[in-house]
């Protein structure tokens, strides 16, 4: 299990990678190695997604050979991640492109760069996400000196649970400690934790809480969609480095058409897309759900290609609160949505809107 002090200290190293990377940046390396040098095209993709169905456009864009398709010769390569926070270590250190990503690392990623190092250009998935919690715990006030788990620190997740137990009067804190500790855990080893005993609930993505539900007996407390709006809020964007954007934007657009198709392909036949969700699952070298939980997990989310830009503005105060971001990030320009309205232009499909917080 990742302790606390040892979280702390991942996320302040890499909070120190920022200022090295605007230097690089600032010095001319762009660690672009698939850069086409301004033709439009790149020779390489990196692409970064999770293995959650929170993510099911990745995995279906993925098995259905749609990025490959729509890329034509640029080299798609792809790696799995467990959390946020790594993506964007990843990004800084210029290992990746383009990821798949939820809305609190991708804000931590574009204010610890000042703005340049990412934009997003698209939405991915809205909702999928729960608090869920062994029997004998009914009420906030039941999580008085509980242990609960989240995917990483700083993580979408972690922030919406830390806000949470905030707005309940619950104390925590980013060392540990207080009302209720919070271990950041990855995703994969909270399943086998919370049926030994050593957590009392977690506030996960999916597939993982209908995992515990289904698997290890534990219930939902909190649906976060609860929390919001006519029930949307972003969970998975897309970000992209913005030098890559800026450098290769017939790949980008390459790379939204598939996306567009894989969320059109989630929408219009879910037995399909569930059915490549969980051959993606395998393929990213997570075992395939079994019918039930894939069934309960993909009932919890949408697929969509909007970013919800009106939510991102709160998740940006959230994180602020939670105290994983050391100030509050100012989020105007995050957003470049014009490549992604121009490919549903092309399909005569309702454009995006970035709510004023960039370009649309």
């Amino acid at each position: 299990m990742t302790t606390h002090r040892t979280t702390r200290r991942r996320a302040l190293a890499l909070m120190a990678l920022v200022p090295l990377a605007a230097a690089l940046a600032a010095c001319g390396d762009d660690g672009d190695s698939g850069s086409s040098g301004g033709s439009g095209v790149a020779e390489e993709l990196r692409l970064g997604y999770f293995a959650n169905v929170t993510h099911a456009a990745a995995l279906i864009g993925v098995d259905q050979g749609l990025f490959a398709e729509e890329l034509g010769d640029t080299t798609l390569s792809t790696q799995v991640f467990n959390a946020g926070p790594d993506v964007v270590e990843a990004v800084f250190g210029g290992a990746l492109d383009i990821a798949y990503i939820g809305p609190s690392p991708a804000i931590n990623a574009y204010g610890q760069s000042d703005g340049d190092a990412v934009r997003i250009i698209s939405g991915a998935a809205s909702g999928g996400a729960q608090l869920v919690v062994r029997e004998g715990i009914d009420s906030p006030e039941d999580l008085r000196g509980a242990t609960l788990a989240t995917p990483q620190l700083g993580n979408t997740q972690d922030v919406a649970l830390r806000t949470w137990l905030t707005e309940q009067g619950l104390e925590n804190s980013i060392e540990g400690g207080g009302d209720v500790t919070i271990s950041p855990t990855p995703n994969a080893d909270t399943l086998g934790l919370f049926q030994e005993g050593e957590f009392d609930g977690a506030w996960l993505p999916e597939p993982w809480a209908s995992r515990l539900v289904l698997e290890a007996g534990a219930k939902v407390l909190v649906d976060e969609r609860d929390l919001w709006d006519d029930g949307q809020f972003v969970t998975t964007n897309i970000i992209v480095r913005t030098e890559f954007l800026e450098q290769n934007p017939e790949t980008v657009d390459a790379f939204l058409r598939a996306h567009v198709a894989a969320v059109q392909l989630g929408e219009d036949d879910p037995d399909a897309a569930k059915t490549a969700v969980n051959a993606g699952l395998e393929a990213a070298g997570s075992s395939p759900l079994d019918a039930e939980v894939l069934d309960r997990a993909w009932s919890n989310l949408s697929v969509t290609w909007d970013p919800l830009a009106s939510t991102l503005e709160e998740s940006a105060q959230h994180s602020f609160d939670a105290g994983t971001t050391p100030e509050l990030v100012d989020i105007e320009g995050i957003y470049d949505l014009r490549p992604l309205n121009a490919v549903l232009s092309d399909l005569d499909l309702e454009p995006v809107s970035a709510g004023g917080l960039g370009e649309d």
